[in-house]
């Protein structure tokens, strides 16, 4: 009888919670999101599956919980809480990535530098709510709409509140056809959603080569604290570019961010545990990081509208939401609120350019908070 009171107190049933099972329902959510409606399913798949895991309870001291030192899931966790694994992302982000769209109009970088003003503005309003600085400046990263920046600004400022926001930041990336066409549409108007943009020009292969080294040596000495994330975002961009490394380039934009992205995510959904995420901070990350990635597309929107006041060849404002670095999903929002104008617009390749943009603005946002507030 003893063994078999011992065998229940273990388990599941006599440590379940109303958290549990709210939490449970949450990782179904994003199960859902993803397959029935394809959402981010490389994403939401492993976070939905990983808030199940951390959410089954069962008695402490079993080391098998994610905050268990020792435990299989709290070694995989330490390439979240101590920061290796979104530098190793931005690896096969770089070699997945072709920067020619934003060389060929470099103006259009000025489109993603206006996005990050989510970033900044966010801080204060968190600021505001009562979190420190140090908080603050890891919950406003969100508007950055970038997951791993966020997860690696969190872990070295914030690693307490490292779960809420990697599931913010990573939940609006997903719902970016749902939260930016609105934005869109109410910033602009139908003759300014059926701008036809130039052509872009040719970039040669020396320039596609040289720009991975000459842009990080800029931005590492601007932003010092995004050395690691930049690093790896343009050496794997460099792999791609060079041309004498394809077998490099392509196991880091293949199988090895596949890996990661697998590992990354289905450990940050079992950090998720009712007892340490649901909590009212949780909620105001939340409605920060919604209220971050609204102002990160209206500030795009505007300031390319802004632009349009003095350029003679004008800017179709739907691509600034682009600025944003959910790449390339909001570039091909920008695509699908411009052909729904007029079917023969075609702007993704435009919107690639705010939008690789905004993932070396958000970067180098996360270095400056970093190097400010560490």
């Amino acid at each position: 009888m003893e063994t078999i009171l011992n065998f229940l107190h273990a388990g599941a049933f006599y440590n379940f919670t109303w958290g549990n099972l709210g939490m449970l329902v949450v990782g179904c959510i994003f199960i859902y999101l993803a397959v029935a409606k394809d959402y981010e399913p490389l994403l939401l798949v492993p976070i939905g599956f990983g808030i199940l895991i951390g959410n089954v309870p069962f008695a402490r001291g079993l080391n098998i919980g994610i905050y268990e030192d020792g435990s299989v899931l709290s070694i995989l966790y330490s390439g979240v809480t101590q920061g290796w694994y979104p530098p190793l992302i931005f690896l096969g982000i770089g070699a997945m990535t072709d920067f020619s769209a934003m060389l060929s109009n470099p103006r259009l970088i000025l489109l993603g530098a206006a996005a990050q003003a989510g970033i900044f503005l966010t801080f204060i309003g968190a600021l505001f709510l009562g979190f420190n600085s140090q908080q603050a400046g890891s919950i406003g990263i969100i508007g950055g709409a970038d997951g791993p920046t966020a997860i690696f600004l969190s872990s070295k400022l914030a690693p307490s509140y490292l779960g809420a926001i990697a599931i913010s930041a990573y939940s609006y990336m997903a719902l970016v056809p749902v939260i930016q066409p609105p934005i869109i549409k109410l910033l602009t108007t139908k003759k300014e959603r059926l701008i036809r943009m130039q052509p872009s020009r040719p970039v040669s292969k020396r320039m596609r080569i040289l720009f991975p080294i000459i842009a990080f040596l800029i931005t590492a000495m601007i932003a010092p604290g995004s050395i690691a994330l930049l690093g790896m975002l343009f050496f794997g961009n460099l792999l791609k570019e060079c041309g004498v490394t394809e077998r490099l380039a392509n196991t880091a934009r293949n199988a090895f961010i596949d890996i990661i992205t697998i590992l990354l995510g289905v450990t940050v959904g079992a950090s998720t545990d009712a007892t340490r995420f649901l909590t009212p901070e949780s909620l105001k990350i939340f409605a920060l990081g919604a209220g971050a990635f609204a102002i990160a597309t209206a500030a795009g929107v505007l300031f390319a509208k802004t632009m349009n006041l003095v350029l003679r060849n004008k800017i179709n404002p739907i691509i600034g939401a682009a600025g944003v670095s959910a790449v390339p999903d909001s570039a091909r929002v920008c695509q699908m609120m411009g052909a729904k104008e007029d079917p023969g617009n075609f702007l993704i390749m435009h919107a690639m350019a705010p939008n690789v943009a905004g993932v070396i603005g958000s970067a180098v946002a996360a270095g400056v908070l970093l190097a400010t507030l560490g």
